[in-house]
């Protein structure tokens, strides 16, 4: 997706190699306050000190974005999608210029550089743009000057025309697709993602006390964990990481601890099939009763949910009879009154009887590469969710996970039943030569 960077680098023989490059991103909680800013300066400051160049994400300090957006709520309904990217990159630009501030108090040369002097351009779509180039000339040419380069994620600026550049923003978890960009476009050695929890961990420890800790996981497992509501990585910062080989580290800005490296498994066949759970509580339902079963209804009724930018996750359809058949499908809750306004004038084109919603609905799932082909872990969910007095609603599977729609007040009950039957608080044991694998800790190259 990216091209490599194509600076030069120092020979073997050269007087001094060069110094590594490494990407950081802090996300909003570990830049909330001053007291934090000023802790996140220090750890940067150590970096720096033990010789690595660095480029640092930062997200919009603790509920700032939240908080901008409840303030464009209070002024209008429906405030313009222009304006708002406008208002929420702000946030970010304010963390950007206090940690830069932090780091020169330190007596360590800093810049802040919003998106666009970055070098991050994007499609025009705004509230959801698309990274489409980094340039990376200014970024290089503030760390020739000995700066430590601090960029403000979750934004670029437009390239559909030049002359009319707009600041875009790209989507809830943005600043981690930006971290990822920035770090495959400078070819950086690390990509590092500090949150507030250690890493990936086999389920939610807020829910499953006993969960595990993962030291490393393959990007197509992250990306379905990802993708099925673990919220600790943002969907195509994972995707783009895979793409350009990127080595992700997460890890905790509150302590020092090990992280979890997302990078591809050398021994994925050797593992245990289930590598972790995730749930979604943003699902809604929507069932069509008695759609007529004719080619080209489904396009009637998913064409103008997909112009409308509403995302559809699973989809049922049941066996028809007597000419008609009954269809559920899934979105994001957030979604579901725009997704009803679309649909209620199709009910009398399509000719279906009724539409019934539900938002009380949630999504759990096991992920684990090879779940597919490996005979029993579906009756093994699907015995365990009974086992625990959960009713499945809609079931959906891919090469790697199982996903059930369930009630949302089962949720947790769900999630400690599926982890205890996966026995996932357990160390895994690799059926392998352990010596074959590099030690854990920050990867020495961006690329695996």
């Amino acid at each position: 997706m990216f091209a490599p960077s194509s600076e030069p680098t120092s020979e073997p023989s050269a007087p001094a190699a060069a110094r590594p490059l490494v990407v950081q991103k802090f996300g909003g909680s570990s830049v909330g306050d001053a007291d934090r800013i000023r802790r996140v300066a220090r750890r940067i400051a150590r970096e720096r000190a033990a010789g690595s160049d660095l480029v640092v994400v930062v997200s919009a300090m603790g509920d700032t974005t939240d908080e901008l957006l409840a303030l464009a709520a209070a002024i209008t309904d429906e405030p313009d999608s222009r304006e708002l990217d406008m208002l929420l990159a702000t946030g970010e630009h304010q963390s950007a210029t206090l940690v830069s501030m932090a780091l020169q108090a330190l007596g360590v040369p800093a810049i802040s550089l919003t998106g666009a002097q970055a070098g991050i351009t994007t499609d025009g779509r705004h509230g959801r743009a698309r990274i489409a180039n980094v340039d990376p000339r200014r970024v290089h040419q503030e760390l020739a000057n000995g700066r430590v380069v601090i960029v403000a994620g979750f934004q670029g600026v437009s390239q559909t025309d030049p002359e009319r550049a707009e600041t875009t923003t790209l989507g809830r978890g943005g600043s981690d697709t930006t971290a990822v960009a920035l770090a495959a476009r400078l070819g950086a050695n690390r990509c590092q993602v500090f949150t507030d929890v250690r890493g990936i961990y086999t389920a939610d420890p807020r829910i499953v006390p006993d969960a595990r800790q993962l030291p490393l996981i393959g990007y197509e497992e992250m990306l379905e964990l990802a993708h099925q509501g673990a919220q600790v990585m943002q969907v195509r910062a994972v995707e783009l990481g895979w793409v350009n080989e990127v080595v992700i580290e997460v890890l905790s800005s509150f302590e020092d601890a090990p992280g979890t490296l997302i990078k591809e498994d050398p021994f994925v066949e050797q593992r245990n099939k289930v590598r972790g759970l995730a749930h979604d509580r943003n699902v809604a339902k929507i069932t069509l009763v008695a759609v007529p079963d004719r080619p080209g209804v489904a396009h009637q009724i998913f064409a103008p949910l997909a112009d409308a930018g509403i995302n559809v996750d699973m989809i049922v359809q049941n066996v028809g009879h007597g000419g008609s058949t009954d269809m559920s499908f899934t979105i994001a809750s957030f979604e579901l009154a725009r997704a009803k306004r679309i649909l209620e004038p199709i009910i009398r084109e399509v000719g279906f009887r009724e539409m019934t919603a539900d938002s009380a609905v949630a999504k759990v799932s096991i992920v684990g590469a090879g779940i597919h082909n490996a005979p029993g872990y579906a009756a093994r969910m699907f015995g365990a969710l009974a086992d625990a007095q959960v009713n499945i609603e809609m079931i959906s599977t891919s090469e790697v996970r199982i996903t059930c729609i369930i009630a949302e007040d089962q949720v947790e009950t769900a999630v400690r039943a599926l982890h205890a039957a996966f026995a996932l608080e357990r160390p895994e044991v690799i059926e392998a030569d352990a010596a074959a694998q590099p030690a854990g800790g920050a990867p020495t190259s961006g690329a695996a």
